[in-house]
């Protein structure tokens, strides 16, 4: 049996990611700090018998007895209000613990995936991102303990890969969405959800003119799971999300029609770096994985709508 190492696996994507490798056959290790993730997203993997939690931060050195063949290095805080509030731990994990999961991949010959962001590509030039643009980052912004620190966690997995012929793979992961989102992360579909359901004016920041592209968690968890198990992809860097392209405000209305509610929609200042356009070109992910998003956006909306009253 094969088995997966998780970082951050107890996080929205990383309790997506355990559960559907567990139905496919592989043996979870999940690794989580609970910094950011949820107890309650892993609590009924616990009783599988090949599922087994180890509660601590990948930025200390972590030591597993045993093989491990495949390594998703998802641990870090990922939304705006998480990170920001923990600038020094996202910096440090993407550092440090990004440097120790690769020292493991190298010691356990693992093949290793790094779960980078669309952030890399900063207040983009370019529209939409191919993975071939370098983007356009400002180093000391209010999202640079993000941005950056994921911008040197690619350096440093490419920096193994050709010191140690290590076998690594770089997702650029863009919005993504679905059960298990906190409903405090501060990330606009679960904030437009709750307002919705509580009634509460929605909170629209700028214009609303700004456009983002949202990806189905199940669909992303498909995504990274390609990349990890097709062969020969070595050093490849995928951007991975969906194409179909929003704008904050048809958002709004969309999720404010699905919950049929009559929330007003307010209009607040914009953050600051916050970008224009965020669109994923994934036409290298089409090519060579076979991979584009299944689920669009409503259906998506209407599942996470559910959850979201459910809970």
């Amino acid at each position: 049996m094969h088995i997966c190492l998780v970082t951050g696996g107890a996080g929205f994507i990383g309790s997506w990611l355990c559960e559907d490798l567990l139905k496919k056959g592989y043996k979870v290790i999940c690794v989580d700090n609970f910094i950011t993730g949820a107890k309650d997203n892993i609590k009924r993997l616990q009783d599988n018998e090949n599922f087994s939690l180890i509660e601590c931060d990948v930025s200390k050195v972590l030591k597993i007895d045993g093989k491990i063949d495949y390594i998703f290095h998802l641990a870090s805080p990922a939304s705006p209000i998480d990170y920001q509030n923990l600038p020094i731990e996202t910096m440090l994990v993407n550092s440090f613990g990004t440097y120790n999961m690769l020292s493991l991949a190298m010691k356990k010959n693992a093949r290793f995936l790094l779960a980078s962001t669309s952030e890399v590509y900063g207040y983009p030039e370019e529209h939409p991102q191919k993975e071939t643009y370098f983007g356009h980052v400002n180093t000391i912004g209010p999202r640079s303990c993000y941005d950056e620190s994921k911008r040197f966690a690619e350096a440093l997995t490419m920096s193994f890969r050709r010191i140690h012929k290590m076998d690594v793979r770089i997702a650029r992961i863009f919005n993504t969405f679905g059960p298990k989102m906190r409903k405090n992360d501060g990330r606009v579909i679960p904030n437009f959800i709750i307002q919705t359901i509580r009634s509460e004016p929605l909170t629209v920041y700028g214009d609303g003119k700004q456009t983002r592209s949202f990806c189905y968690v199940s669909d992303m968890v498909d995504a990274l799971e390609k990349m990890m198990f097709t062969e020969k992809l070595d050093g490849e860097v995928f951007n991975v999300g969906n194409a179909s392209e929003i704008s904050i405000l048809d958002l709004a209305k969309m999720i404010r029609d699905l919950t049929k509610s009559d929330s007003e929609i307010v209009f607040k200042p914009l953050p600051g770096d916050d970008p224009a356009r965020r669109k994923p070109d994934i036409n290298k992910a089409k090519k060579m994985l076979g991979w584009e998003p299944k689920i669009d956006l409503k259906e998506g909306l209407r599942k996470t709508v559910e959850w979201f009253k459910a809970h």
